[in-house]
């Protein structure tokens, strides 16, 4: 068994010692080392103040990634008991610039360090519990209990490398070096010349292995005929990079394709993030300290610096320069006769933490003929990330990967310095907005082999192209259109009433809230599911929609809708649209006269919680309009959260009586329940039709 550190743990069968102390052990080094990145910060101020505005301070990822835990085990029905609701919406959502991301500070009471890191204490020995209780199998997969914890481990090592990016992106004032992270000492004004290796035709066959965890976008099959081309032997250094910058190249417009250049006009950029102009010679920021320009180190840029470059150096050279696909860097590593075993088995690259807590020289680690195909720094290849064929969204974390695929998230590959646990794999598929930073620079390739375009124009996730459907395509069988006829009947019931706000909860792809938006100044839009919104926002800041439907079998049709044609586009401005948990919501979302729950209680975890606490999101008078077919499953929501459907001492319980029961408090009935019908299209010749009962409460106290 591999004992060395930050090593992804082995869930194979093949693994015969494979233990629960294992898992424990990987979980607290996980957690240890994640904690001992905070000691750059050199004061509580630190924790408050953002690095950059995109992002939250850093407190939020203090607390984020232990919120993750507790969030994700209650979704599994591994646990039913928050350990802290306020911190557990607080620190849930708001790590990668999405358009339902809140990074508003005024929305937030951030808590102190210190209670924070007791927050984390207590999710520790809620995991511990649930690690040393939990019947132990000889595999793990996607279905197994087991799957949310190692989850919650990897996704804390993802943001041990993030949270070191916007640490170094802090301002030098608020960070000092910590013992724990020592970079290089390897420093030479000197790096090694840059020249061109042959790299042959490669049949790029990917199916990922289940002898180790991975997110939803690593599975499913990828058969790609790569052609030969040439590959830089190293990776780009900042001396190579300085010649670029000498040149004028953040001047010269003619390297910057239209996104690029609007990022450099909008930045300002005139040299890469973390240089530092020290007079007339440079520096470079670390993490925690600036040191003398190590020129023989790999130059950290975002894709838009090394898009230029590449163009640059075409421009100079006469050759096709650009950066490899990443099927081409999967071409590399076969060359370089790498595994993922031989590189967990030893320190053969500057990666998981073996070495450094930096990037190191550019000729320190051979694979091969080349150097540091993985390690040092990342990668930036050409390759939006798109599903392979078979793609499947796990059901416990489905914003993953699905809002990245929009043509704007570029793969990175090979990891850096800092990449542990799956970052570290070959199999790894991590990216990021084109205009960020991470620890990532590139290898230049010469070929005249175009990119290949594996973008999808219509929308083709199963679920999320029949509720675009249900909510925006055609009326079947003399139905009327579900959203609309829910804002409709609203609409008649709020006569009289302010009319200010609504709320839409678990709007799903948005269409009742740009309804709602007809009849109120403003709507939000609020649902657990990340794919769901970004639908919605997409329809709200481009206005069409396209998306496929499933005829039969592989044969499918598409559709193209747009508000325009819905008479909707005059409304999208008065709409907005937030990923959030109906059962613990932020405080900020509150002090609405209408809300709307449509097909939603029959689907949370905890519809008790949910209509106990949500008078506190009502003005008095306000509405509450909960519509559902009452189709409780367990799959969705323990029996014991079940409001109705039951026989308690002898007698039926209906969900109806339930909601009295609950609701009776706060809220009056306006009038007896109505019966709306919806159709949803599975196929052509599938279809569900339900009825969805209606009821209005009116907030009295």
């Amino acid at each position: 068994m591999n004992t060395l550190p930050n090593r992804s743990i082995d869930i194979s069968s093949e693994m015969t010692s494979f233990t629960r102390e294992q898992i424990r052990a990987y979980f607290h080094q996980t957690s240890d080392l994640y904690e001992s990145l905070f000691e750059a910060l050199n004061s509580e101020e630190s924790y408050y103040i953002k690095p950059i505005n995109l992002r939250h301070p850093l407190i939020f990822y203090y607390g984020h990634t232990h919120t993750f835990f507790i969030n994700k085990l209650i979704l599994a029905g591994l646990i039913t008991e928050r350990v802290h609701p306020q911190f557990e919406s607080m620190f849930a959502v708001g790590v990668d610039e999405m358009g339902w991301d809140d990074v508003n500070d005024k929305n937030y009471d951030w808590p102190t360090p210190t209670a924070v890191k007791a927050y984390r204490a207590k999710v520790r020995q809620v995991v511990d519990q649930l690690i040393m209780s939990m019947p132990l199998t000889p595999t793990i997969d996607w279905e197994s209990p087991w799957w949310p914890i190692l989850m919650g481990i990897e996704h804390e090592r993802i943001h041990l490398e993030t949270s070191s990016v916007l640490i170094r992106q802090h301002d030098i004032r608020n960070v000092q070096p910590s013992a724990n992270w020592r970079p290089c000492q390897l420093v030479n004004s000197i790096a090694p010349a840059n020249s061109l290796v042959p790299i042959p035709a490669f049949d790029s066959v990917l199916n990922k292995s289940p002898k180790h965890y991975g997110w939803d976008n690593e599975y499913g099959l990828s058969n790609v005929q790569c052609p030969g081309f040439q590959a830089a032997k190293y990776l780009t250094s900042n001396a190579e990079f300085l010649r670029f910058v000498e040149d004028d190249g953040y001047q010269a417009d003619q390297y910057w394709p239209e996104e690029g250049l609007a990022w450099k006009r909008y930045s300002h950029a005139e040299h890469p993030e973390f240089w530092v102009k020290d007079g007339l010679n440079w520096k470079l920021r670390l993490m925690t300290e600036e040191i003398v320009m190590p020129w023989n180190w790999p130059v950290e840029v975002n894709y838009h610096e090394a898009k230029a470059f590449c163009l640059w150096m075409a421009s100079q050279s006469g050759q096709s320069v650009r950066l490899p696909t990443e099927n081409e860097w999967y071409s590399l590593y076969a060359h370089a006769g790498l595994s993922d075993e031989h590189l967990r088995s030893g320190k053969h690259a500057n990666l998981y933490l073996d070495h450094y807590a930096s990037a190191c020289p550019v000729d320190a680690f051979a694979h091969g003929e080349l150097y540091d195909v993985v390690g040092n720094a990342w990668q930036w290849t050409e390759t939006p990330i798109y599903p392979y064929d078979g793609f499947k969204v796990h059901p416990l974390y489905d914003d993953f990967t699905t809002p990245t695929f929009d043509g704007r998230h570029n793969l990175i590959k090979g990891g850096s310095w800092i990449s542990t646990g799956n970052e570290a794999l070959k199999s790894a598929r991590y990216a990021f907005r084109r205009h960020f930073f991470q620890h990532a620079g590139f290898r230049y390739i010469v070929t005249d082999t175009p990119i290949e375009n594996n973008a999808s124009h219509y929308e083709s996730d199963k679920q999320l192209s029949e509720y675009a459907e249900f909510h925006y395509g055609d009326s079947y069988f003399g139905v009327p259109n579900f959203p609309k006829a829910l804002s409709d009947f609203a609409e008649k019931q709020m006569q009289g009433k302010p009319r200010k706000t609504a709320l839409d909860l678990g709007c799903a792809t948005g269409r009742a809230s740009f309804e709602l938006a007809q009849h109120f100044d403003h709507v939000t839009g609020i649902d657990f599911s990340a794919r769901f919104i970004g639908l919605a926002l997409k329809l709200a800041q481009q206005g069409i929609l396209r998306y496929t439907m499933v005829n039969e079998g592989d044969l499918v049709g598409y559709q193209e809708r747009s508000l325009r044609e819905l008479k909707l586009d005059h409304v999208g401005h008065k709409v907005d649209f937030w990923q959030g948990d109906a059962c613990n919501l932020k405080p900020q979302f509150t002090g609405y006269d209408f809300v709307l729950a449509a097909n939603l209680i029959d689907r949370l975890y905890s519809p008790r919680q949910f209509l106990a606490d949500i008078h506190q999101r009502l003005n008095i008078g306000g509405v509450l309009m909960i519509t559902s077919p009452y189709t409780w499953l367990e799959e969705h929501t323990p029996k014991e959260e079940w409001l109705g459907g039951f026989k308690q001492d002898g007698e039926n319980v209906t969900t109806l009586d339930g909601l009295k029961a609950v609701l009776g408090k706060h809220f009056k009935l306006m009038q007896e329940p109505t019966k709306i019908p919806f159709v949803i299209r599975e196929t052509r010749h599938k279809f569900q039709h339900s009825l969805s009962e209606v009821t209005l409460w009116e907030r009295v106290l």
